[in-house]
């Protein structure tokens, strides 16, 4: 099973930027999909951003298109969400996962493994 780990969220003024990692336990994580998701209070869990680790384009939600970016590291096992021009309604908590058909879906039900999450705050 693989273990997923988040990190690199925190707290930033709009219009700042944070870059989150996610770390995957080993190299199984290359035949998966992976998505980025996040979820503010009261509200469902949201698509973020996708790419298949075989390669492919990404897949962004349209409120994120053009500020944030995901990419790969082989050698790691770690995925990325660089995220920039910060704006309050990015808050919340954000998680990565991964999809072991190799599928990059908005639907996160689809996903079989997640990571424990880490809190993103925009200040105005």
């Amino acid at each position: 099973q693989v273990r997923l780990v988040e990190s690199g969220g925190g707290l930033v003024q709009a219009g700042g930027s944070l870059r989150l990692s996610c770390a995957a336990s080993d190299g199984t994580i290359r035949k998966y999909a992976l998505g980025w998701f996040r979820q503010a209070p009261g509200k469902e869990r949201e698509f973020v951003a996708g790419l298949m680790w075989s390669g492919g384009r990404s897949d962004y939600e349209d409120s994120v298109k053009g500020r944030f970016t995901m990419s790969r590291d082989n050698a790691k096992n770690t995925v990325y969400l660089q995220m920039n021009s910060l704006k309050p309604e990015d808050t919340a908590v954000y998680y990565c996962a991964a999809e072991r058909a190799g599928i990059v879906s908005g639907d996160h039900t689809q996903y079989d493994y997640w990571g424990q999450g880490t809190q993103v705050t925009v200040s105005s």
